[in-house]
């Protein structure tokens, strides 16, 4: 889907996943043109002094640079037609997001933990109860939905997915979403749309990220 107001969009973010790549999915969704502009490492002290809050990603609409990563998605998410048909399917996408938000903040904590013992026992913990607790009420969302998050067509709630468990993937291993078949049903089919699967193979390798 085209933008018919013709805006000039340019994303700020690190040569990395990370907070900005739902964003990217959604304009890869929607088929709209925008500047991909990823910061090296060594830069990033000079640009923070320019960012609205000191964080990235920010997204330049016409020039006038907005922060706040679902902020910015939700915003685009509407303006494409991705922010479900109603208010009450676009509150379900918000739950949803803010809910996988929670899920990756505790797999974050594996990341940031320094104490390889504690870093062991926090995995241990999300793998055996927060991973299987969140996935399985995820999975029976999305089974007893026919095959989305919310309602009966794509929203930018199933773009988030797609990011997360490709995510979760990379982390522990390909068969993590073996006992979630609608989860994997869902990731693969919005990695087959054919917006997300050219920026997926024209993506380029990960790069460390920076400390914000």
């Amino acid at each position: 889907m085209a933008d018919t107001n013709h805006h000039q969009y340019k994303l700020l973010y690190f040569d990395t996943p990370g907070r900005a790549e739902h964003i990217r999915y959604i304009f890869a969704y929607a088929g709209v043109d925008y500047e991909d502009f990823r910061i090296q490492k060594e830069k990033w002290p000079e640009l923070k002094k320019t960012t609205p809050f000191g964080k990235v990603p920010v997204l330049e609409i016409d020039g006038k640079p907005v922060a706040q990563s679902n902020s910015i998605a939700r915003y685009l998410a509407k303006k494409f037609g991705l922010g479900g048909k109603d208010e009450w399917e676009s509150l379900q996408c918000d739950v949803l997001v803010d809910t996988l938000g929670d899920l990756q903040a505790s797999v974050m904590q594996v990341m940031k933990e320094p104490d390889p013992i504690k870093r062991e026992e926090i995995r241990a913990r999300v793998t055996k109860e927060e991973l299987p607790f969140y996935l399985s009420k995820f999975e029976k969302i999305v089974k007893d939905n026919g095959g989305y998050s919310v309602g009966n067509d794509v929203t930018w709630s199933d773009l988030v997915f797609a990011v997360l468990l490709d995510q979760f993937e990379s982390m522990y291993g390909k068969t993590a979403l073996n006992g979630y078949p609608s989860l994997k049903n869902l990731k693969e089919k919005i990695h087959n749309v054919p917006g997300v699967k050219n920026y997926l193979e024209k993506r380029p390798p990960r790069s460390p990220l920076p400390r914000q």
